[in-house]
């Protein structure tokens, strides 16, 4: 008999809303979401449909303006910004679409400065061997504005594993990036989360790239479309992915 599995991520009724000039506009409305442990996730929407503001309120960057969120059993939308950023650190890595790299660091110190917080002795040893595994040993003592785009994402991505988050959040991660290196990113990412059994939200834009999550959920209007988006769009971009 199977039993059922842990949920790491929880939404009920959440929404969001912000006044301008004196009229509310509605952001997001009333989404309910569950994500299991282990479990691979695209949220996908054109632009403007609320796909990144969702994020921002499941990994506790944002509260919501009403409803509630749930991370590891934390209820975010209850903490403050001090308590939601100890969540952040003790269970969640990132990964931008601008890599939000630290310029005055090698790519060896960006990917072991999570680690050091966390009060790591391990952090350098960590670093390099993830270094070595997205194919930047020759590169460790570069800085960002010595890398190309895809280099610095491949640090970026090493330095979000490096903790051993229980949940990753990517978003956009290969919005700047041309088809073939997107392709790469893709291959370590989702090779990354295998081998570390991270539950992966991903948002983007990209149905190719959404198609490689386990399961694929649409924004629309702020409104969410829980439902398995295999169009033959999707299926046909897949498979030039391939």
């Amino acid at each position: 008999m199977k039993s059922n599995p842990e949920i790491i991520l929880k939404t009920q009724s959440l929404a969001k809303f912000v006044v301008l000039e004196g009229k509310q506009l509605d952001l997001l409305h009333h989404v309910d979401l569950t994500v299991a442990r282990g479990e691979t996730i695209a949220i996908v929407g054109s632009s403007g449909s609320g796909k990144t503001t969702l994020l921002s309120i499941l990994a506790g960057l944002d509260l919501p303006s009403s409803g509630e969120v749930y991370l590891k059993s934390k209820a975010l939308h209850q903490l403050n910004e001090e308590e939601r950023s100890q969540v952040r650190a003790d269970h969640v890595g990132f990964i931008f679409q601008q890599f939000l790299l630290i310029n005055s660091l090698t790519a060896l110190e960006n990917v072991m400065l999570p680690a050091e917080l966390a009060h790591n002795d391990d952090a350098k040893q960590l670093a390099l061997a993830l270094l070595a595994q997205v194919g930047l040993s020759e590169r460790v003592n570069h800085f960002p504005s010595q890398l190309s785009g895809g280099e610095q994402q491949r640090v970026a991505i090493a330095r979000a594993f490096i903790t051993k988050p229980d949940i990753l959040f990517a978003d956009e991660p290969t919005g700047n990036l041309d088809k073939q290196t997107s392709k790469h990113i893709a291959d370590l990412l989702f090779d990354l989360n295998k081998q570390y059994g991270t539950t992966l939200v991903l948002v983007t834009h990209d149905l190719t790239l959404a198609k490689l999550c386990q399961r694929q959920v649409e924004m629309r209007d702020g409104k969410l479309i829980d439902s398995p988006l295999l169009s033959e769009e999707v299926d046909t971009q897949a498979e030039k992915f391939v």
